[in-house]
């Protein structure tokens, strides 16, 4: 639905999704996943969950988190269609806000570019080569 018309006018009409693996630690021997809801008007993060793995619990917690922060809204959310975004539960919990849902098409990514470009600049400014879990946590905080 989204068909990468990035134009948006006003917050909270359009939500994207994902999550990256963050490494961190010597070697960057320790993963975690980043998950976050960017809005697209401002390309602001909403919010984030850091988690072992992708999970739909992950992606859960994190729209919980969006939907506090932002109130009564009702945006047009894009995501990929991972198993964490296709899971009934996260479906189920999106629903109860009643938005309108779209996901890229399959080998299709440009949908949710401006998320990923998101991402490559977080990771090039914020994670300088973190050496602990806290100094992970710390950078993320400062989004």
């Amino acid at each position: 639905m989204l068909n990468q018309n990035f134009g948006v006018d006003s917050p909270n009409q359009v939500w994207l999704s994902d999550s990256t693996e963050l490494t961190y630690g010597v070697n960057n021997k320790y993963k975690v996943r980043l998950s976050g809801v960017l809005d697209l008007y401002g390309r602001r993060l909403l919010s984030y969950n850091l988690s072992a793995t992708e999970t739909s619990a992950a992606e859960i917690e994190v729209f919980q988190r969006a939907f506090e922060a932002s109130g009564d809204v009702h945006p047009l959310v894009h995501t990929d269609r991972g198993s964490a975004y296709t899971s009934g539960a996260l479906n189920n919990l999106l629903g109860r806000y009643n938005v309108t849902r779209s996901m890229s098409r399959p080998r299709t990514p440009y949908d949710n570019a401006p998320m990923a470009r998101w991402w490559n600049e977080f990771k090039l400014r914020w994670m300088a080569s973190p050496s602990t879990s806290k100094d992970l946590r710390r950078a993320c905080k400062t989004v």
